[in-house]
């Protein structure tokens, strides 16, 4: 996961309204940041924000231990189950 800026090699290009580029030099200005500093931050936190339920996720001991039993547990046929995937109706 990306925490910092390193190196700077790339450019990304963003069009905004003039109400927006101003929203954004306000708020850099305030978080003592240039509006580059600013979105790039903002921008990390967001994609890691976002991309961390696909990448991680942490339980409690007790949820742990619950979720290992589920994983041991065997193999149990599911006729509901297989009746539902085999509807044709799901796949139209």
């Amino acid at each position: 996961m990306i925490t910092s800026v390193q190196s700077k090699s790339e450019r990304i290009d963003v069009r905004a309204s003039a109400a927006v580029k101003q929203l954004l030099q306000e708020a850099a200005r305030a978080s003592h940041k240039n509006v580059s500093e600013f979105l790039l931050d903002a921008g990390i936190n967001a994609a890691n924000q976002a991309l961390a339920d696909r990448l991680r996720f942490e339980l409690s001991e007790a949820d742990w231990e619950a979720f290992q039993t589920a994983l041991d547990r065997p193999v149990s046929a599911k006729p509901k189950l297989k009746a539902l995937l085999n509807n044709a109706g799901l796949l139209d």
